[in-house]
C-alpha cells in the first residue's frame, strides 16, 4: 500500500505495452505500424500509422463481440470501468472455477470490479496455453451480488478453446463486463481504485484500454 507519509496515491499501469511482437489471439490480426510521412523524407512531421485488432493487449469486450446486433464499443458503460475494484490472486488454479473456489483465494461477496491474476499473461511475450476461467453460474451469483466488471490478466475470461463463450454471455446478459489482458504481475492482492476507460470508437466489438489501479 502506499506511503502514509505521502499524500499523492500511487499509480500502477496494468495495462500491456502494445508495438510489434505483443502476441495477438492465434489467427487475429496483429499490431502493425508504418510511417506515412518523415522528417528524415523531407517532411515537417513525422506521422505514423497502425493496424491492429482491439483485442490487441488490454481491451474491453463489447457484447456484440459474442452477439450480433449487441451494443458496440461506444456503447460500453464508463461506470464499469471507473471505481473500487479487488483483485484476487488464482494463479496455480486450472480450469472452470466455481464460486468457492474464488471465495477461498480471497474474493470478497459484494465486490463490484474483480480482477484475477491468473499469472498466464501475454506481458511475459508469449500467449499461454491455457489459464482458468469463472464458471457461469459462478458469474451469474457475482453479478447478483453486484458486479459490474471482471478484469483478467489472461486473454480471455473464457477458456481458450471454448466455442460457446458462456462466461462472456453469462457477464453481459447480467449488465456485466470485462477487461483482458491485463498486466498484474507486480500487483497484490487487495483492494484498489480502478480507472479502465474504454477508448472511445464506434462500431467494433472491443475497445483499447489504459488500465490503472490507485492505491490508497
Amino acid at each position: 500500500m502506499a506511503d502514509p507519509r505521502d499524500p499523492a496515491p500511487r499509480l500502477l499501469d496494468v495495462s500491456v505495452v502494445v508495438g510489434p511482437g505483443t502476441p495477438e489471439w492465434p489467427g487475429d490480426v496483429p499490431f502493425s505500424c508504418g510511417w506515412t510521412c518523415t522528417i528524415a523524407g523531407g517532411a515537417a512531421i513525422n506521422l505514423s500509422a497502425m493496424t491492429l485488432s482491439p483485442h490487441v493487449g488490454t481491451h474491453a469486450d463489447a457484447p456484440l463481440h459474442v452477439a450480433d446486433g449487441a451494443p458496440a464499443s461506444d456503447a460500453l458503460p464508463l461506470d464499469a470501468f471507473l471505481g473500487a475494484c479487488e483483485v484476487v490472486d488464482v494463479t496455480g488454479l486450472d480450469g472452470e472455477l466455481s464460486y468457492d473456489a474464488l471465495a477461498a483465494r480471497g474474493a470478497r461477496a459484494g465486490a463490484t470490479r474483480l480482477l484475477l491474476r491468473t499469472g498466464r499473461t501475454i506481458a511475459d511475450g508469449a500467449f499461454p496455453d491455457a489459464w482458468p476461467w469463472l464458471a457461469p453460474d459462478c458469474v451469474a451469483r457475482l453479478a447478483a451480488e453486484g458486479l459490474r466488471l471482471l478484469g483478467v490478466d489472461a486473454p480471455s475470461v473464457d477458456a481458450r478453446e471454448s466455442k460457446t463463450l458462456a462466461t462472456h454471455h453469462a457477464l453481459f446478459g447480467a449488465g456485466a463486463y470485462n477487461l483482458e489482458n491485463l498486466d498484474l504481475r507486480g500487483v497484490a492482492p487487495g483492494r484498489y481504485e480502478l480507472v479502465a476507460p474504454p477508448l472511445r470508437v464506434a462500431g467494433l466489438d472491443g475497445a483499447p484500454v489504459r488500465a490503472l489501479l490507485r492505491e490508497g
